[in-house]
């Protein structure tokens, strides 16, 4: 009788289906254990253990290449390297040279840089690599480059795997390597291990010829950059502005001269009789003309206060207000049309208008900074 039974196996911390047709005499439940390269069936009805054989189905799985090391990943994948490979032939013998402890790869370039691969055949013993393959990415011609250079890269292996005609990948997970004038090499002190390596069934090494491989991209730092800063009380905050013969006024809106607060050009811009949306009142805005630095249509939050002096005894009449504007050609105003009622403005017991003239002022609380760059 025939049984199909799935089987998950763990093997490059992933767990791949494999299924077998297990061919037995009798009916019983059948459990399956793995047990280095065979297998044990344990029958319900039974207190004895029985090898039996076991017809693998086309299902891969390629063979773990190395202990688990956290933040590595290994990946298998039909498509060779965008970059490099180099095969090796008569691999034992430059294993076996006891004067051979690297071999350097020649020069290939990626992302408008030369870089090579040094292989250690017996592992990187100084860098805990024995008993293992150990391979890594070096920058070359260095001397060319410009004076504190640094390059950012993310960069994998291949290792080919022969028999199953696909490429073991190799890379460290979401990692970027900073190449510099102190750091010129980045890679793996144990990629294979050796027994897996020279094990002919996994693949990597068949006929004492094998095949290695890298990509490399460049991280380009050509981000785009921001910082927000929240400022209260700014230096230079209020914008003081005098607007003198007020009935012989023949103006729609007059602007006070542009001032800076942190590192903005500000203005007041007053309608004396009120613009078109008032009601028999002046009309009072703060502008941001000028926000050198700060792309279009960003927004700056400001906290403000304005208001209309009292000349006499300090009761001035203030609003206070808190609006985002608007980084635009033209500028970005908040304020109010219907500020102070002109019957108001012109009771001489209020102080406000004196000697044919009121002052107008604006004063930022606190405000949001903004730099960009790209």
């Amino acid at each position: 009788m025939v049984y199909v039974v799935p089987l998950l196996f763990l093997s490059h911390s992933l767990l791949l289906p494999r299924q077998f047709n297990l061919k037995t005499s009798n009916s019983e439940t059948i459990f399956i254990s793995e047990a280095d390269q065979s297998f044990v069936i344990q029958l319900s009805s039974m207190s004895t253990y029985r090898s039996v054989k076991m017809e693998q189905k086309d299902y891969y799985s390629p063979p773990a290449p190395v202990a688990n090391r956290p933040g590595i990943i290994r990946v298998t994948r039909d498509l060779p390297p965008a970059h490099y490979l180099f095969q090796i032939n008569s691999f034992s013998l430059l294993a076996e040279e006891e004067s051979i402890e690297k071999y350097e790869s020649g020069l290939f370039e990626a992302g408008g840089y030369k870089w090579r691969l040094l292989l250690y055949p017996k592992g990187n013993k100084k860098r805990n690599g024995d008993g293992c393959i150990s391979l890594y990415l070096q920058i070359a011609d260095t001397e060319t480059l410009p004076l504190g250079w640094q390059i950012n890269v993310n960069f994998k292996f291949f290792v080919f795997d022969q028999i199953r005609d696909k490429y073991l990948t190799i890379e460290d997970a979401g990692a970027v390597k900073r190449f510099h004038q102190m750091k010129t090499e980045w890679g793996f002190d144990q990629l294979l291990l050796l027994g897996c390596f020279n094990d002919a069934s996994n693949g990597y090494l068949v006929d004492d010829s094998c095949t290695f491989g890298a990509e490399v991209f460049i991280i380009e730092q050509k981000a785009s950059w921001e910082c927000v800063s929240m400022i209260k009380q700014p230096n230079n905050n209020t914008i003081s502005f005098k607007i003198e013969n007020f009935s012989n006024l023949d103006e729609d809106s007059y602007e006070s001269p542009l001032q800076s607060i942190a590192g903005f050009k500000w203005k007041l811009v007053v309608y004396p009789y009120g613009d078109s949306s008032s009601n028999s009142a002046v009309s009072i805005f703060l502008s941001l003309a000028e926000a050198s630095g700060v792309p279009p249509k960003r927004r700056l939050y400001v906290n403000k206060k304005l208001r209309v002096m009292d000349q006499i005894s300090s009761n001035h009449w203030e609003r206070s207000s808190a609006n985002w504007f608007t980084t635009k050609e033209g500028g970005s105003n908040w304020g109010y049309s219907n500020f102070i009622s002109l019957e108001k403005l012109r009771d001489e017991s209020k102080g406000f208008l004196v000697e044919d003239a009121f002052i107008v002022e604006a004063e930022i609380v606190v405000m949001s900074k903004l730099k960009c760059a790209s």
